[in-house]
């Protein structure tokens, strides 16, 4: 995964090289809200779907320490590339375009600021700063997807319990699982250590 911000101030765009097919990765795109709620930096307080392609959302951007409530419309330019407007805010649209790959696809994502009031708006704090945090979150969790979405469990558990989640509760929980995982295996080398002495 890369993440590159071009010279234009208008606009900032990242790649995510991912190991689903370009079908695939099509087919994950239609979920719009799983798309940002992937984003670490985000904290929701709503997402509500509008109906014809609108929805209304809102949330804290950690990156900015921004609260921000849109209403987004869906643009579709085709399966492959389609393009969210914001009604309101210096961003103007993020577009989301998918293309083959070496390794599988890549979804490029491209913020356009065209159209900002002034310098000083851009300096306001308002800026967008979690594009390349969100890039590297999708990165990761498709190549999760890929390996593991055929376990029913997993599905459940990502879609029902870990997209939910506020940022802080996903890092929480990840650490709490990796620090019992540990625990465990202190249990069963204790258990081998204690049976390995008894058969002596």
């Amino acid at each position: 995964m890369t993440a590159i911000e071009p010279a234009a101030a208008d606009a900032a765009w990242v790649s995510v090289d991912t190991p689903l097919t370009v079908a695939q990765l099509a087919e994950f795109c239609r979920d719009l809200e799983r798309l940002y709620r992937i984003n670490p930096y985000l904290e929701f307080r709503h997402w509500r779907d509008a109906g014809e392609g609108r929805y209304a959302a809102a949330w804290r951007n950690g990156s900015n320490t921004r609260n921000f409530a849109f209403e987004l419309a869906v643009e579709h330019n085709s399966d492959r590339d389609f393009i969210v407007r914001y009604d309101c805010g210096i961003k103007r649209s993020t577009q989301f375009r998918i293309e083959p790959s070496p390794v599988g696809s890549r979804l490029i994502i491209t913020d356009d600021y065209s159209g900002a009031p002034a310098p000083d708006a851009l300096e306001a704090g308002e800026i967008d700063r979690s594009l390349h945090g969100w890039g590297m979150a999708l990165h990761q969790y498709l190549q999760r997807e890929a390996r593991w979405s055929r376990y029913a469990l997993w599905r459940w558990y990502m879609r029902r319990v870990w997209l939910p989640m506020k940022p802080a509760a996903r890092r929480i929980t990840f650490m709490l699982l990796l620090i019992t995982a540990a625990e465990i295996a202190v249990i069963a080398l204790v258990m081998a250590v204690y049976w390995a002495e008894q058969l002596r």
